[in-house]
């Protein structure tokens, strides 16, 4: 629906009803998008070139260097959670930010070297920090800080750490060199794969819902996701699953339709979570510091909720 537009006085030259250029006509509606903008805002062309470019980093640390996976996990979890801080705090709500980075440091770090149990300890050690730490900082509106500031090791150092938890039963012991032989190991290919089937759930998600989407999956929440999307998701995703179960894993077909039911089922939930938070904090993005797809966080939503996700499942698969 177009918006009204005041009577504007005629003083000569143009016809008052023949817009300028750039502006809308009676009965159009302006177009604000920059050149080059996808129909849901952003910069495709942007968005493309630094997906690929995140992707190939990933996959060469993972393939080549797995310290050097660690080392970007670590510093994703650090932009992450910087992120959520700054938006947190502009929306009223303030968190003791110095025991939340050490916990973005710290979780996958022993997640890596020492394993899941050493994971849940540096959780458990994270939260008493956040605790300590506001009690002695600020005693105004505690409750709330600490609350607030649990929520955000669990949501980021915590699953982030399940990144990069495979890389420790791969590595043994685990090392800051390149991999013992020259071999990838499979616990590596694994998360590999389920990395793929983040890109394919974005990927095919996005082409089927920007051009089939029409019924809305939670209006309230995030109003462009759509059921079509996530049909497209789906087949998507089992196409990569079942080629990445067969030719990359040597497993059978149905562990890459398992795979990719779940990955698609977790990423939209991480999905979904994150954009409840942004709606609730009256933001767009968390920030604007990758071109074309928003804040870190806006690239860590799907990827926290599915490598959990998949760490079960490959578990549970275990000798399939």
């Amino acid at each position: 629906m177009s918006t009204p537009q005041p009577d504007v006085p005629h003083t000569g030259g143009e016809s008052p009803s023949a817009p300028a250029p750039g502006e809308a006509g009676p009965g159009q509606r302006r177009d604000r998008r920059s050149p080059g903008s996808s129909r849901v805002g952003r910069n495709l062309p942007a968005a493309i070139s630094v997906g690929l470019s995140l992707l190939a980093v990933l996959l060469a640390g993972l393939f080549l260097w797995p310290m050097g996976f660690v080392l970007i996990a670590v510093a994703a979890a650090i932009l992450g959670v910087w992120e959520v801080f700054r938006a947190l705090e502009a929306h009223g709500t303030r968190v003791p930010v110095v025991p939340i980075l050490g916990a973005a440091v710290a979780i996958p770090a022993t997640a890596y070297f020492a394993g899941q149990e050493a994971q849940l300890f540096a959780l458990l050690a994270s939260c008493a920090a956040v605790l300590l730490w506001q009690s002695l900082e600020h005693p105004d509106g505690a409750a709330r800080s600490v609350f607030a500031g649990v929520f955000l090791v669990l949501w980021v150092p915590f699953l982030i750490g399940y990144a990069v938890l495979p890389l420790h039963a791969s590595a043994s012991p685990p090392g800051l060199g390149l991999w013992p032989g020259g071999t990838v190991p499979s616990a590596t290919l694994e998360l590999v794969l389920t990395l793929l089937l983040v890109v394919a759930n974005d990927t095919f998600g996005y082409i089927v819902g920007a051009s089939l989407g029409k019924h809305p999956m939670a209006p309230k929440i995030s109003p462009k996701k759509s059921w079509e999307g996530f049909a497209g998701s789906v087949a998507g995703a089992m196409v990569v699953g079942v080629l990445g179960a067969v030719f990359l894993l040597g497993r059978p077909w149905w562990v890459g339709v398992v795979l990719a039911v779940v990955m698609v089922g977790a990423a939209t939930a991480g999905d979904l979570a994150e954009s409840m938070v942004k709606r609730e904090l009256g933001i767009k993005d968390m920030s604007s510091i990758l071109p074309g797809h928003g804040g870190m966080m806006d690239r860590l939503d799907s990827i926290l909720f599915a490598t959990p996700a998949a760490y079960l499942v490959f578990n549970l698969l275990a000798g399939t």
